[in-house]
This record gives structure tokens, sequence and C-alpha cells, in this order.
């Protein structure tokens, strides 16, 4: 398992500067207005620095989606029990998922791994890497110990790499885990120094009750483990998630192999904050999909300079965001690709403004 102090020595190469001028130079000289695709033409040119190539390729690509359960729905914070976790993993294994829905129609892979469940999956298709079964109640004690978070994300990173050895040149990230809102939220606010009465949200539902519980739980477990000003493994430990963590592995995991990874909503949201604060140098391998639902998802983006290109007002969890993201990179590499040049159409090109 990767030590703290490996963690923290962890030398991350920036993007290749050569291949990303190269790639603008491209987008520059095809028929269009200058930066007529927008945000798409920054996520094409980033990238180019990641893969290292103006000659990008997204072809082959997966969403990993990391499966917990999280203690602190003991403490009413959700709607439902954390049994669903596992009949909601065990559906995604199977391909029946939201998820699976949606990364087929855009010819994407479902990876799943049991990171966390308390109990295990009837099913097969599942990457069992179970640290523990489920986090602690945080309300009452930390999540869990120092060592189990540093081996969830041991376990992302481990994955991000035998992605990279199979192939894949491109990774999306989404979780599985009932409460995992809660988490997400304490996670981010202990970070951020943010009030968790203004930026915990009603996850998958809440009543107004349970939300009041929720924000309530957050802001006890920050002060009780004095987290306004703690590390980032720490903030894990105390009031994460092993699904956060291990996501948070896949993002260090895939700066390292060169891979983009592009984010889902809130709980992914977290996880790269929290692979930001541990491992400075992973915020060039992030592509934000979409803004979720939760209220910290724009604080976290804002913080992390992402910026995500589909505003849906969604909230489908499961890496869903990701899978939506890649048919519309395939657009945009479309015309990157295939697109005539000006001096193939025989016209003056646009030139910018100095």
């Amino acid at each position: 398992m990767i030590s703290e102090e490996e963690l923290c020595k962890l030398n991350i190469e920036p993007p290749d500067g050569h291949a990303m001028e190269q790639a603008r130079a491209r987008l520059d000289n095809i028929a269009k207005p200058l930066d007529g695709l927008g945000q798409f033409e920054k996520i094409l040119v980033q990238l180019a620095g990641i893969q290292g190539t103006a000659d990008i390729c997204c072809a082959r690509r997966a969403v990993l989606v990391m499966c917990a359960d999280n203690g602190v729905v003991e403490e009413g914070v959700t709607q439902t029990s954390d049994a669903v976790t596992a009949l909601v993993a065990a559906n995604m294994a199977a391909g029946r998922s939201s998820v699976n829905r949606m990364a087929a129609a855009a010819g994407t892979d479902v990876l799943v791994t049991d990171i966390g469940i308390r109990g295990d999956l009837p099913c097969g298709n599942v990457r069992v890497r179970k640290v523990r079964n489920g986090t602690a109640n945080f309300a009452r004690e930390p999540a869990m110990t120092r060592r189990e978070a540093l081996a969830a994300i041991h376990e992302g990173i481990v994955w991000a790499r035998e992605c990279h050895d199979r192939g894949y040149e491109i990774l999306g990230v989404g979780e599985m885990g009932i409460g995992n809102t809660t988490t997400a939220a304490a996670v981010c606010c202990a970070l951020l120094g943010l009030s968790p009465g203004e930026m915990a949200g009603r996850g998958a539902g809440l009543s107004d009750e349970k939300l009041r519980r929720k924000r309530e739980v957050i802001a006890e477990a920050i002060a009780r483990y004095r987290l306004a000003a703690a590390d980032a493994l720490t903030v894990l430990s105390c009031v994460g998630g092993l699904d956060i963590a291990g996501i948070a592995g896949v993002i260090i995991g895939g700066a390292i192999c060169r891979i983009p990874i592009v984010l889902d909503g809130v709980i992914t949201a977290a996880a790269a904050l929290a692979a930001d604060r541990i491992v400075p140098g992973i915020r060039p391998c992030l592509v934000a999909s979409h803004v979720g639902r939760e209220p910290l998802c724009s604080a976290v983006f804002q913080e992390l300079a992402l910026h995500p290109v589909i505003c849906a007002d969604m909230a489908l969890g499961e890496g869903t965001g990701a899978a939506m993201l890649f048919p519309l990179l395939d657009m945009a590499l479309s015309v990157y690709r295939q697109s005539d040049s000006f001096e193939q159409m025989e016209i003056e090109p646009y030139r910018r403004r100095r």
C-alpha cells in the first residue's frame, strides 16, 4: 500500500505545452469562427496536453464506479436505508442502471468496484477491493482510520493504472453509496471553510426536517474533529467515505498515468478537491462534465478552476454526467479532426486580436 509520505512526494508531470500549442493552432486553422466551439476548444487543448499529442484519442473509455456504504445514515440523513447501496451496485454490475444505459449509448464501458459495501454482492462483474464493510457513523466516531483512507486512495491509484495498461484513453468517475451527499458535503465544507447550513443540499430529496438534521450532523462533526484547519487526509478519515477516497485515488492515478478524468457530480467533486489538497498538480487532468444540483458543486468547481459544460440540473449520480459528456466530446473531436481548413476552402483566415 502507498504510504502517506510516498503519496505526498508524488511528482505529477505538467501538461505537454507543445502538444497544447499544436492543438490550438489546429483549432484556429479550421474554417470556423475563432473559439467557435467555446469551452470544448479549451477541453480539446487540455486533452492534448494530458495525452502529450495533438492527435487526441478518446475512443477507448470507461466510467469507473466506486461503491461503498456510509455509517452516517444511522443519523436519519437519507431517504432510504443503506441496503439500497448493494442493490443499485448489483444493478450496475448487471448492466441495468441509469449509467449503463447512458454509457452504452456513448460507447463507454462501466466498471464497478466494491470498495466498502457492508455485505457481499450476489453477482459477478464487480471488482472487489473492500477496505472495510462501510464506514463508521462519523456523528459518533471517525468514519475510518487514516490507514483505511490511505488504503482506499491506494486502490483508486491501482485501478487507474490498470485501466491505463488496458488501453483506456479517458476515464469518467462515478459512485454509489447511500448517504454520500452527506459525506461529500462534510468534506467540502471542512476543506473550503463553508457553512453546512448553506451548502449541504437535499441529496436524493430530503424533507425539511431531514435536511436540518443532515446540516446539524455535518456542522457538529466539523467542530468535534476540529476540521476547519485540518489536512485533507484527516478530513477524509474523519467525515469522508470510502467511495470518495477511492475516487480521489483514481484521480491521482489518472494524473500519474496522464489519463484525463471526467468528473460527475458533487461526490466526485469532493474527491477531486481532496485529491488536489493531497497531491498538488492533479488539476490539469480534470474535466468537469456538469453542474450538479447540490449547492456545493459550483463552489468546488470554482475552487478548482473547472468549467462544467452541461447545465441540466441533473442529480442522477453513478457517473451519468461523465457518460453524457463523451458523445459531446466526440462531436467536438469530429470538427477538430475532419473539418476543412481556411486554406482548403480558400477563405482568408480569421486573426486573433492582439
